[in-house]
């Protein structure tokens, strides 16, 4: 290096460190990171050439039924390959009911309403809808900093506060702000969940404040998708930690009809989902799950008490336009979908290991995948290639399906390791009564179920059919817990409880 470059790296260097000590001396690592998400985030969005997700046919589920319409002449010819940002708004009667009840309606229809006033009534601009969803994904980001890294020593907490921006500055994750893709809002509304509660075990801001936010994002993230309706009842089952927190009757009444409202609501979900949607899933768990890897897909079928001619079906998808029977069919309802619910299916993994593990092994393949192969991120005026996806600030999510060990079995080590490592808190929280300090461990085990739950449903409830998508649950899930234990033992917490406030040392029984 010659000495003019080596003056002016050393100058760069400078003011860069000059802008960091600026940032730091008024902003906290929390309100550091979420800028910094917000600053990042807004440019890939915002900003051409703008990201965003290209529809793989799943957007009519949504639109129609709230107002919204694909008015581009080409449409059809951009599935997969470019992202859209303008749909037509519908002027007079609309005659699309619900096709699918989600929480993901309340966003486009604010989405929709705001367009109208500060744009126009014609057509909608799906930034909008993306601006909602930045401004909610910051302050969850600040909130998850802030749980981590409140009182704690300032280098360590803007280390911290970095790799939150690192993970969640990604745009393999915020690409699907600009989307009709329901992982936007399951994405927002998990940081949420586990900020609430990782709040309430710092005993930082209201606890009622917090207590409100758990309920609320959880109810959110659990109808946001008919996949996520069974994880209610883990939320409510494990959200019990943060109903013991406190004493205090008022509060524990609080969250018990906040927990029991999930499990009603979840039960509900799941009841509600359309047939039409269980019978597609019911084929392609049969289709792509049971048949391709039985030894004997005859057997198996019968089995379950359906006539083995049916493994003729295996390896198709529901949505063939050619079939060897068509798939809506009275003798498929009867014959076929009638035969058997998920419940079968899961038992017929427990009583076949090894093509469990298989699945597993399958599913985990897919499981560290943030972005679909499949879709596109740039509009077709972009001038790039059909199907072409961003790299702008997609370091993270590209080691992660890169580096990644891809079998199960390196999902139960994490697993393993992880709560071994949390255990010895945990086990001196219970003893000392601290109920408060008991919290965290629930916590990060829901975070680990509600992951490994969306493999297993995906696996039960649709085989191997588009499974990067169905598994994105446990793609949060994982991030999350990974960088809550990463930033802990950075501060020395795993093994230790930290105190309720800065500087002052747990309470043995604190409420």
């Amino acid at each position: 290096m010659n000495q003019p470059e080596s003056a002016n790296t050393g100058a760069i260097a400078a003011y860069l460190k000059r802008i960091f000590t600026a940032a730091t001396r008024y902003a906290s690592p929390s309100l550091l990171a979420a800028a910094a998400v917000l600053a990042i985030s807004a440019a890939a969005l915002f900003v051409k050439p703008y990201i965003g997700m290209a529809d793989n046919g799943d957007y009519f589920r949504v639109l129609y039924s709230n107002g919204i319409y694909f008015n581009a002449p080409d449409y059809a010819s951009q599935y997969f390959g470019y992202f859209i940002k303008h749909y037509g708004i519908f002027q007079y009667f609309n005659e699309n009911g619900a096709t699918l009840s989600s929480s993901q309606s309340l966003f486009i229809r604010t989405a929709l309403q705001l367009n109208i006033w500060l744009l126009n009534a014609r057509t909608f601009d799906i930034r909008i809808q993306a601006a909602i969803y930045l401004i909610l994904y910051t302050v969850a980001v600040y909130m998850l900093v802030e749980a981590l890294t409140w009182g704690a020593p300032a280098k360590r907490g803007y280390t911290i506060a970095s790799i939150a921006v690192f993970l969640f500055g990604d745009t393999a994750y915020t690409a699907y702000f600009n989307s009709f893709y329901s992982e936007a809002l399951m994405l927002v509304m998990s940081l949420f969940v586990l900020a609430s509660g990782l709040l309430i075990y710092r005993r930082r801001f209201n606890d009622y404040a917090m207590l409100a936010v758990f309920v609320v994002s959880s109810l959110l993230l659990v109808t946001s998708k008919q996949q996520n309706a069974p994880l209610g009842i883990l939320i409510a089952l494990f959200g019990i930690c943060v109903l013991l927190a406190r004493t205090d009757r008022p509060y524990r009444l609080s969250a018990a009809g906040g927990l029991a409202l999930l499990c009603v609501v979840s039960i509900a979900s799941y009841v509600l989902i359309p047939q039409e949607f269980v019978n597609i899933n019911k084929y392609h768990a049969m289709t792509r799950g049971v048949l391709p890897d039985s030894s004997n897909p005859e057997k198996s079928l019968e089995g379950m008490g359906i006539n083995g001619q049916y493994s003729l079906l295996s390896g198709t998808i529901y949505y063939e336009p050619y079939t060897t029977i068509d798939v809506n069919s009275n003798q498929m309802l009867t014959e076929f979908y009638g035969k058997f619910g998920f419940g079968k299916v899961l038992a017929y993994y427990a009583t076949h290991p090894g093509q469990a593990g298989r699945m597993l092994n399958l599913a985990a393949k897919d499981a560290f995948t943030t972005r679909p192969e499949a879709m596109g991120n740039y509009e077709k005026s972009a001038g790039l290639a059909f199907g072409a996806q961003t790299h702008f600030f997609s370091v993270y999510s590209t080691l992660k399906k890169t580096l990644t060990p891809k079998t199960f079995g390196f999902i139960f080590l994490w697993l393993i390791i992880v709560v071994g490592l949390y255990l010895p808190s945990f086990v001196t929280a219970v003893r000392t009564k601290n109920r408060r300090q008991a919290v965290r461990l629930p916590l990060l085990l829901m975070m680990i179920l509600l992951g490994l739950a969306g493999i297993a449903i995906s696996i039960v409830g649709a085989g191997d059919a588009d499974l990067a998508k169905h598994e994105f649950m446990f793609t949060i899930a994982f991030d999350l817990v990974t960088f809550t234990t990463v930033s802990d033992a950075l501060l020395g917490r795993l093994w230790r409880n930290v105190p309720l406030r800065p500087g002052a040392a747990p309470a043995a029984t604190a409420v």
